[in-house]
């Protein structure tokens, strides 16, 4: 799915979302320079894979938090985790570099990559922002909504607290 397609997928799925159209952004400190319709609800959004190179996940918390691997493993149960190669990620959910995102996880038909999304986007109104899989826009929808949509994709979704 191209930016576009992201789009019309909400669409027709009547789900409501808001854009923010913005310059390309590779990281959490480029976005900062932009200015959102919702700040403090961006997502960030970490591609990694196992040592062994067998299982993939997507960890997506708030922007201006981080992810310690080797808490995130022992809690979760993982294999010692580092973060995935450009072509894994390209290979897995159809992405480059700056531009992970959930909507990446509808690529993903053979569902191997597992989402884990922090519980903390479920409150607070629910709102979160993330890129349509280009990093020239943010879209912000409700958490609820992203996950629902997931979940009937068949993506194996946990919400947890990180």
């Amino acid at each position: 799915m191209n930016k576009q397609e992201v789009y019309e997928f909400l669409d027709q799925k009547g789900v409501d979302y808001e854009v923010d159209e913005h310059e390309a952004v590779m990281n959490m400190e480029e976005l900062e320079s932009v200015d959102l319709k919702y700040p403090g609800r961006d997502a960030k959004n970490l591609f990694v894979r196992d040592d062994k190179k067998r299982n993939y996940y997507l960890i997506t918390v708030l922007g201006d938090k981080r992810v310690d691997l080797k808490k995130f493993k022992e809690k979760h149960g993982t294999r010692r985790l580092s973060f995935g190669k450009p072509d894994d990620l390209k290979e897995k959910l159809g992405l480059d570099p700056g531009s992970v995102s959930p909507f990446g996880l509808f690529n993903d038909e053979e569902h191997a990559v597992e989402f884990f999304i922090d519980r903390q986007f479920t409150k607070q109104g629910g709102i979160i922002g993330v890129h349509p899989n280009e990093n020239t826009a943010t879209v912000w929808l409700r958490a609820e909504d992203l996950i629902e949509l997931l979940e009937e994709f068949g993506t194996k979704v946990r919400v947890v607290s990180i």
